[in-house]
């Protein structure tokens, strides 16, 4: 079984160390893994995405996939490109406090996540991607919530280690803002 996750928002909101996040905790809890980053070239508010494929044998899917199982939607301003290439039914976990516009919940399992609400509660707007990055793990089950705390402690870059205890207070906020049966697990159809 594979399952393939889209992440998008613009730069500065953390997709791609989200990315990696959840790459590398699937990764720990033994599943095959590949992961592409793209961005664009501003440092901060152009586009950025990142695509991860999990399975549980050896990957026949590229990390440049043209339907995705899931998908967590971090702005809406490049949105549109990501839900085209969603299959029926997809997971979307948006980040409700920023997304503007439809999502589509005919055609999409749509959970709406306050993620930057959230983070600025825990004291720093910055960790919304973590916030969403819980509630994704939650609502699919992809990966246990030890594992990503495992995970961003192999994954934060040395210059952003003193953000470590925030970052892991905004993966168990997400994965605590959520109910578990609100999705299908990542084994299910």
């Amino acid at each position: 079984m594979e399952r393939e996750i889209l992440l998008t928002g613009v730069g500065g909101q953390g997709v791609q160390l989200a990315a990696r996040i959840l790459a590398s905790a699937a990764a720990l809890e033994d599943r095959y893994v590949m992961m592409l980053g793209v961005y664009g070239g501003s440092m901060r508010g152009g586009n950025t995405d990142s695509t991860v494929v999990v399975g549980d044998a050896p990957l026949d899917a590229p990390p440049i996939v043209s339907h995705a199982w899931s998908a967590l939607v971090m702005h809406h301003q490049f949105w549109q490109p990501i839900r085209e290439r969603l299959r029926p039914h997809a997971v979307v976990v948006v980040n409700s406090s920023i997304f503007e516009g439809d999502v589509d919940g005919a055609a999409h399992r749509v959970f709406e996540v306050p993620a930057t609400a959230l983070a600025a509660q825990l004291g720093n707007a910055m960790a919304a991607s973590m916030v969403a990055t819980g509630a994704f793990a939650r609502l699919t089950g992809l990966v246990r919530l030890d594992s990503l705390l495992d995970s961003l402690r192999e994954s934060l870059p040395s210059y952003r280690r003193k953000l470590l205890e925030l970052n892991e207070r905004a993966l168990r906020a997400g994965f605590d803002s959520v109910s578990r049966v609100a999705a299908p697990a990542w084994q299910a159809g």
